[in-house]
């Protein structure tokens, strides 16, 4: 009787399918399914005739214990010397955990984990970084030019999966790296390096040697273009932590973003800046966006997104430009997503009677960061309508609010901590939605507004009876 059956999954998407198509039954991708090899299971029946014969039969597994007879871990988390690793991490380096780091090629990934490697090894403990696609010459290379070397950093250029985890068990290191998964592969499975059953299978057992061992290892995991991790999605689902690196080669902050952490908060980030030696932490976040935010410029709003439990004050730009021709206009969003800044649109054109179907319109979320609560609506919809009318926000207003297909003014969660961060950060007036209860802050005027029309005149757009919006009149051109 064969010990593995054959199946399929797709690269994509991580979809399993008994035989091989060529398009993806799940995700309709095309050449994505790849041959792995699955162990079977004896079933019961075939147990006890194996039993009979007086051939081995593997234990079913480990008996089921009580909750409450389960020792708690008490071994400490390993904090770092970046505060802002710690916080999307919670709190440090679990002991026994598979931490995923994923981003574009060139972000800054191996040099992230080099500066982790550093600071590890400058509190004592050794590391070792495994590297299937450089050379130790050139992670030297690189780690002279963030810092001092240590030989407490032990390197090993080798992609075969066995003598990574003979290094692991005999060195015993407080960090293990694995720089990157896609170039790993186990001897006993078929496929070449990055191909789904080894992806699958060499995160797999170094899974086990962590929870084995207790050494945490970082395995780099590389993004594809349209955004997934490369390989199958299945590695996700495997490590304890998934850490993603964003930003633009071509700027100088990178978001750290936690989409997954069993030990943890999965909404934090962390924000560094790329520089010529290497990352550093960016300890206040607000004070770097907002550096070089446009003064008094029409098409500019500042408000106060929630990233986890941090808040941060982001400038949103805007541009309105009038087309006179037969395409139809252009709607392009950076930073946020497209479908959003549509609704928000319509909602412009019905409840503030302003006609933007003629106009292109573009949006950009500044420093590089996205947006994806909903808080920022009505800053959005002022800097659309500012850029509309050529006339500026004032200078010091941040502007809080989720807007409705109604054109209400919808509350946000956590206000006071986003009132707290723009009065810290010089903001001498803030529009909020009414009936939110936030408290006093110094300097800091509040403006409470229900509707999108009492917003436009509180943010000085047009003048405004309460609840009602007076157009402006049009202008016949002879």
């Amino acid at each position: 009787m064969p010990k593995f059956t054959v199946t399929f999954m797709c690269s994509e998407c991580g979809a399993e399918s008994l035989r091989w198509a060529g398009q993806c039954p799940a995700c309709h991708a095309w050449n994505t399914l790849q041959e792995f090899q699955v162990r079977k299971a004896l079933s019961g029946r075939s147990r006890s005739i194996s039993a009979q014969r007086g051939q081995a039969v593997e234990p079913t597994g480990a008996r089921p214990v009580p909750l409450s007879e389960i020792e708690p871990d008490s071994a400490p988390r390993q904090p770092l010397a970046w505060g802002e690793l710690n916080r999307v991490l919670g709190g440090g380096i679990v002991p026994g955990s598979l931490v995923l780091v994923g981003g574009e090629p060139g972000v800054g990934k191996s040099t992230l984990l080099m500066h982790a490697a550093q600071q590890i090894a400058s509190s004592g403990g050794r590391v070792l970084y495994a590297s299937g696609e450089e050379s130790p010459q050139q992670i030297r290379l690189r780690a002279a030019r963030l810092g001092p070397l240590s030989p407490r950093i032990l390197l090993l250029a080798e992609n075969d999966l066995d003598a990574i985890c003979e290094a692991i068990r005999a060195e015993s290191p407080r960090l293990a790296i694995v720089d990157s998964i896609q170039t790993v592969t186990d001897a006993g499975f078929e496929g070449g390096a990055g191909s789904v059953t080894q992806v699958r299978e060499s995160a797999a057992r170094l899974m086990r040697l962590a929870k084995e061992i207790g050494v945490p290892i970082f395995l780099v995991g590389h993004v594809t273009k349209e955004g997934a991790i490369a390989g199958p999605r299945v590695l996700e689902h495997i490590v304890d932590t998934v850490l993603y690196l964003e930003g633009d080669r071509r700027q100088e902050l990178r978001i750290l973003r936690a989409t997954k952490n069993r030990f943890g908060s999965a909404d934090e980030i962390g924000v560094f800046a790329m520089g010529e030696a290497g990352l550093e932490e960016v300890s206040d976040p607000s004070a770097a966006l907002l550096g070089n935010a446009a003064v008094a410029s029409p098409g500019a709003a500042v408000v106060a997104a929630l990233e986890g439990t941090r808040p941060l004050l982001i400038e949103i730009q805007s541009l309105v430009n009038k087309v006179n021709n037969n395409y139809p206009p252009r709607r392009i969003a950076s930073g946020m997503d497209i479908n959003r800044l549509l609704m928000l649109i319509a909602v412009i054109e019905k409840r503030a009677s302003v006609s933007l179907g003629q106009s292109d319109i573009f949006v950009n979320v500044a420093g590089g960061i996205r947006i994806t609560e909903p808080a920022a609506d009505l800053g959005l919809a002022l800097a659309i309508l500012s850029n509309t009318r050529d006339k500026p926000l004032p200078d010091g207003l941040v502007v809080i609010g989720e807007l409705g297909l109604a054109g209400e003014v919808r509350r946000v969660g956590q206000l006071d901590r986003r009132l707290q961060e723009a009065a810290r950060h010089g903001l001498t007036r803030a529009l909020i939605p009414a009936g939110a209860r936030a408290g006093r802050h110094a300097g800091l005027e509040i403006v409470e507004v229900r509707t999108l029309a009492e917003a436009i005149s509180a943010a000085h757009l047009s003048h405004m009876r309460s609840g009602e919006l007076i157009k402006e009149p049009e202008v016949s051109v002879p």
